[in-house]
């Protein structure tokens, strides 16, 4: 197979679908890889890695659409690259199609196959894809809402892990997941003062156990969520729901409750966000105020650690990616019901529920494009 990686093309996006040492996986299995000229350049990997790795470097963005089987990605493909994409086309990537119904048109009308990597499943019921910038964008949280809390970013001038006769910050995070757990390890780590709110019982155990008591826990209702949340000096949200939007679950009455110049880090923003005041913001310019309160929504936060996030990335998206390009799009699929629910959109019709249902589309069964 084609395999093709170009540019990323997102503001402030500096990561790389295909790292040097996974193109060399995918020339050893007997696949081609174009490599846009420069798209390592982020990571510190110059073409010549990259032909060193047995890759073909193009001058463009449009060779790579125009030759390329497979496109691999990072982030959503951006208007001028979904007009480069044509029909039977399989595209790997994030997509975050929840809160963003003109990209699911635009790959509805190119008749690709986009496989999102933020739906792909695994035995356990986890997000294998999607965990290791979980992982990245739960620690960054924690840094961002340490920023967000200092007077230059006009926050109250609290130090997260206080110093002897001064009490820590108290830092509320919304949801036990991967994000939470990884914010909530930083967070305590730094001294902080730390509840985590979650609507499982059994999540909130593990992670008491886990932390030997050290981390408070606090299962989610709108009573304790109000009472945690106007006490906080910062609060992160790191809510999932696969495919979906994320709910909105702190409205502006309860960003009112809050203490001026308190923090929030909105790590749900990819799906629209989980504080009912949330935008997307960039690295560039990554916070604004509402009601005295610092909101930090940069939609792509592993983004501003390109060399880890691009290598944490590709050790769970490589084994995947081979699959489709050994076994061919429909038997890759076929074969394995984890990876078969990345699909989200196949030759212009919606092919995962969850999103079909947040875009208010039709949906129609993956199974029905993967008959042979």
């Amino acid at each position: 197979m084609r395999v093709g990686v170009p540019t990323e093309i997102k503001p402030q996006e500096r990561r790389v679908g295909l790292t040097p040492a996974s193109v060399r996986e995918f020339v050893a299995h007997g696949h081609s890889v174009l490599v846009q000229s420069q798209a390592g350049v982020g990571i510190g990997a110059p073409d010549s890695d990259y032909i060193s790795a047995g890759a073909d470097i193009v001058p463009d963005a449009a060779s790579v659409f125009a030759d390329a089987e497979m496109i691999v990605k990072v982030k959503e493909p951006q208007p001028v690259e979904r007009a480069m994409l044509r029909e039977g086309q399989i595209l790997y990537t994030y997509l975050h199609l929840a809160p963003d119904p003109m990209q699911a048109e635009g790959l509805c009308e190119a008749g690709v196959y986009a496989i999102a990597y933020e739906t792909v499943t695994d035995c356990d019921g986890g997000l294998p894809l999607l965990a290791p910038m979980s992982e990245v964008a739960g620690r960054l949280a924690v840094q961002a809402a340490a920023q967000s809390l200092t007077v230059t970013s006009e926050g109250r001038g609290v130090l997260l892990g206080g110093v002897p006769g001064v009490l820590p910050a108290r830092i509320v995070v919304i949801g036990g997941g991967v994000v939470g757990l990884n914010a909530a390890r930083m967070a305590m780590g730094l001294g902080a003062d730390v509840t985590v709110v979650d609507t499982s019982v059994a999540r909130l155990r593990e992670i008491d156990e886990s932390f030997d008591g050290r981390i408070r826990t606090l299962y989610s209702t709108r009573n304790g969520l109000e009472e945690v949340v106007a006490q906080a000096d910062a609060v992160i949200g790191a809510v999932l729901v696969a495919g979906a939007r994320a709910p909105k679950l702190v409205d502006r009455a309860m960003l009112r409750t809050m203490k001026n110049g308190a923090a929030i880090v909105d790590v749900a923003i990819d799906q629209g966000g989980c504080f009912e005041t949330s935008r997307a913001t960039t690295h560039n310019d990554p916070i604004y105020v509402v009601d005295s309160i610092v909101h930090y929504c940069v939609a792509n936060m592993p983004g501003a650690v390109p060399l880890t996030s691009s290598q944490a990335l590709n050790h769970a998206t490589l084994v995947p990616g081979l699959k489709l390009a050994d076994l061919g799009l429909k038997e890759a699929l076929r074969s394995d019901p984890h990876l078969k629910n990345g699909l989200n959109v196949a030759q212009g019709e919606i092919v995962h529920s969850v999103v079909a249902e947040a875009l208010g589309r039709s949906y129609v069964p993956a199974d029905e494009f993967l008959v042979a």
